[in-house]
């Protein structure tokens, strides 16, 4: 369902797991800081609301968001024990087709990361049209795509738990 239609901080449909039992790393992009600083606010947040020790929570900074599937990949591999990773980023259209070279790799990297380790790596990358579409979806009128990816990671975290 479109964003447009959609509170991305909205988990009334759903149960959302205890996660008390997870470690979760969140690795969060610098370009874009105002909104992946709000994003990763969200995240961290709805983590601990939902059980997540503080302890149990691996936070990485990276420079921008290509750098996510690297950061996730690195992660899962120095921290055998982790369930799952967040990666957090944020990228806004401009002039040129550098956007969707970075949208297709960030995409396409996280996918390739989960399925390298059989671990959850969440997608929580903006990919918006311009500047108002982020704010919108970093904890503005369309909730905190933080949150939906901090709540997927719990699912999904307990789905191979329970597997």
């Amino acid at each position: 369902m479109a964003t447009q239609l959609k509170n991305l901080s909205d988990f009334s449909h759903t149960t959302i797991p205890n996660g008390s039992a997870f470690k979760i790393a969140i690795a969060v992009a610098e370009w874009n800081a105002e909104i992946t600083g709000s994003l990763y606010n969200g995240a961290l947040q709805t983590l601990i609301n939902n059980g997540v020790l503080a302890e149990n929570i691996l936070s990485v900074a990276v420079p921008g968001s290509f750098e996510l599937t690297s950061a996730a990949d690195i992660l899962l591999q120095k921290h055998k024990d982790l369930d799952a990773v967040i990666c957090l980023g944020c990228v806004i259209q401009g002039e040129t087709r550098h956007f969707d070279f970075i949208c297709d790799a960030v995409a396409q990297g996280v996918t390739q990361v989960s399925v390298k380790y059989s671990k959850p790596v969440i997608f929580g990358v903006l990919t918006t049209n311009d500047q108002q579409q982020a704010i919108d979806r970093a904890g503005g009128k369309h909730g905190n795509k933080g949150d939906e990816a901090a709540i997927t990671a719990l699912k999904m975290a307990e789905l191979v738990a329970t597997i």
